[in-house]
């Protein structure tokens, strides 16, 4: 079966401590590092090992956890969609960090074209934004914002028509 491997990462002027703490936040009443205006990422307990939850219709465990410096989500839903997805932190020296979100997914079926033509731009979009969360928490600004595509804008307006929780 053939997996897809997708990066965002981005070099922040932060101790790795700092940046770890965003990954610790996430999901909480505190969430400085998942993105406004998307669907929030919700877990059913505080983040910790064997926690499920999720995010719009994406579903997920809490497979590994290291507290500040890594989580794994491995997927359970949707149907179709195996693999995982992580943040992670890693150090360049003092005073600056690198947060990283690697997503490594087995689309079964006719989940490929799902993936190609809706759930691929929404996720780059989604977690290129979550790093400018993290810059901003970090920082207090966001040098190069995320700038969403038409395709994107489309696809949102197209998921808040079909799916409540997208209007936020």
């Amino acid at each position: 079966m053939i997996a897809l491997l997708n990066v965002h990462e981005r070099p922040l002027p932060a101790a790795p401590e700092a940046v770890g703490a965003l990954i610790d936040s996430l999901g909480g009443e505190k969430d400085r590092l998942w993105p406004p205006h998307w669907p929030p990422v919700r877990f059913e307990r505080p983040l910790a090992t064997g926690v499920s939850g999720g995010h719009g219709p994406v579903r997920y465990v809490v497979s590994h956890y290291v507290p500040g410096q890594w989580v794994r989500f491995r997927f359970t839903g949707p149907s179709g969609f195996g693999g995982f997805h992580e943040f992670s932190v890693e150090p360049l020296g003092p005073g600056r960090a690198v947060l990283r979100h690697t997503l490594v997914l087995r689309p079964r079926g006719v989940c490929w074209l799902g993936w190609l033509l809706f759930f691929r731009p929404l996720h780059n979009a989604t977690f290129r934004h979550s790093l400018d969360s993290a810059e901003y928490a970090l920082t207090g600004r966001v040098v190069r914002p995320v700038r969403w595509s038409r395709y994107v804008r489309l696809l949102r307006a197209l998921a808040e028509r079909m799916v409540p929780q997208w209007a936020l």
